[in-house]
């Protein structure tokens, strides 16, 4: 059972989530607010960035994404520790 989990979840990370894009003749405000949408989104995500400028935001973001790999780096040792004889 747990195989098939893992199987699964190596699946779901393989997955592409990105929108189609149409190309409008103009970037200018359309694209402007396309990324300030983006930039809210991402401040919702992250925890604490709620009014953080841009900058700031991403280097959040960053430290965010480098706790998140060491967290998944600690449970799969602890998974081999822990884990089911093969």
């Amino acid at each position: 059972m747990k195989r098939m989990e893992l199987r699964r979840c190596k699946e779901f990370s393989r997955m592409k989530w990105r929108r189609r894009r149409r190309w409008t003749g103009d970037s200018g405000s359309r694209g402007n607010r396309s990324v300030r949408t983006k930039v809210k989104k991402l401040q919702r995500l992250i925890l604490g960035a709620k009014g953080l400028k841009p900058d700031r935001l991403f280097l959040r973001t960053a430290d965010y994404i480098l706790q998140l790999r060491l967290q998944v780096n600690i449970l799969q040792a602890l998974s081999k520790i822990y884990g089911p004889s093969h």
